[in-house]
């Protein structure tokens, strides 16, 4: 996508162009094997569509032949090539992309909503959930932002020096989503999506080099990094969900600890400690610094999530908030903080909600409000494996 936005300057047409590329692969790996370069081969099977249609279209529009010219010297498809023909300083066409699609002629949200789409290969649902919005929206939102930059005439150019640092909270908006739905998938059979969690760690270090003063890019690449180190614990040898307390903590990723370390000490020796990011890997880093489950320092975890409350409200936020009291102080004490959440009503058709609430209720020997809260919770989510675990769940509620 990074490629094809740079050579046909239309988010739609190179949306088109990479679909009938992997149509094209799907099609013809299963009988060629896979190429010694598959971005490479993409990318010209993606090439050669494009100047077939311009060709088709008779270039009509001048835009068009000047785009079929610059894709006709490109015609070379090995991977030298074209990273030699990359022209900014990101050294990542696809970092480039996102810092393009979080345009300010577009709201923030509709930014988001794009970048995901485009870069992450979210699906509207997938996006909905991120937003707690409803599909329909979501939907429509991407239309319009694909409209307002098509309608603006813009070229696809990569932003600089103070402009660059306009479009940074978008940028980190929309690697911290795509992360998240990497740590815990929306929907489908399985519990986590590790290739979106690498690829937008991947994309938050190259951010991290191209803007060495900034603290906020290095506390979200301590929080990509300390919670990307649980990943080989979250899921059992059959794919099911392991919780927090029960993960082997010898299965944690050392060498990705001692990078999150390193990168949430950077943002904070830059001032950047009470950042929303590097707040939220300084809770992270609590999990990482405990030898046991046991050993978890919920009071100071339960200090954090107040702050981030202030730094960062959101009624995510809030209910993370009354985990950590619950663990701290109590399930009564994060019942009441739930109560005032639930009043509140925007995490209605929320899974984890009644999810939090089933773990205090048991926790607090009311079982059969306990299997209530967590059957409502297995209704709701869309992710099998969490499904699953919330059946468990209810079905332990025996008392």
């Amino acid at each position: 996508m990074g490629g094809l936005v740079r050579l046909v300057r239309s988010l739609d047409l190179a949306e088109e162009l990479a679909q009938d590329a992997l149509v094209t692969a799907l099609a013809e790996w299963p009988r060629s094997g896979v190429p010694d370069r598959p971005g490479a081969w993409l990318m010209a099977a993606a090439k050669r569509r494009a100047i077939d249609r311009l060709r088709r279209q008779r270039m009509l529009v001048r835009k068009h032949a000047e785009i079929a010219r610059d894709i006709e010297q490109e015609r070379d498809t090995t991977t030298e090539a074209m990273e030699a023909a990359l022209d900014d300083d990101y050294g990542d066409e696809l970092l480039a992309l996102v810092f393009t699609a979080c345009h300010p002629l577009l709201a923030a949200e509709a930014r988001a909503a794009l970048t995901l789409r485009l870069v992450g290969g979210l699906t509207t649902a997938e996006i909905a959930r991120a937003f707690l919005s409803n599909e329909a929206t979501i939907a429509q939102r991407i239309v319009r932002a694909k409209r307002t930059l098509a309608d603006a005439g813009l070229r696809y150019a990569v932003p600089r020096g103070q402009e660059r640092h306009g479009r940074l909270a978008s940028v980190l908006e929309v690697l911290y989503l795509i992360f998240n739905e990497g740590y815990a998938a929306t929907a489908g059979d399985d519990l986590i999506r590790p290739a979106l969690c690498a690829e937008a760690a991947r994309l938050g270090r190259i951010l991290a080099g191209l803007m060495p003063e900034e603290p906020e890019v290095f506390g979200l690449l301590a929080l990509m990094e300390l919670q990307a180190s649980r990943l080989p614990a979250r899921t059992a040898a059959d794919g099911a969900l392991v919780p927090l307390p029960a993960q082997n903590r010898t299965r944690w990723d050392r060498p990705l600890i001692s990078h999150g370390l390193a990168a949430l000490d950077r943002a904070e020796a830059l001032g950047g400690g009470e950042g929303p990011y590097a707040l939220q890997a300084a809770l992270a880093a609590c999990h990482a610094r405990a030898a046991s489950a046991e050993a978890t320092d919920w009071s100071r975890i339960a200090g954090l999530y107040d702050r981030l409350a202030v730094a960062m409200p959101s009624p995510v936020v809030d209910l993370n908030r009354a985990i950590a009291h619950s663990m701290a102080f109590g399930p009564p004490a994060g019942l009441a903080l739930l109560a005032a959440i639930e009043a509140e009503g925007s995490l209605r058709d929320y899974a984890p909600l009644p999810a939090a609430k089933g773990d205090f209720l048991f926790r607090a020997g009311r079982f059969a409000e306990a299997r209530a809260s967590f059957s409502r919770a297995a209704g709701l989510t869309r992710n099998a494996r969490e499904r699953a675990y919330l059946e468990q769940r209810a079905a332990a509620c025996c008392g």
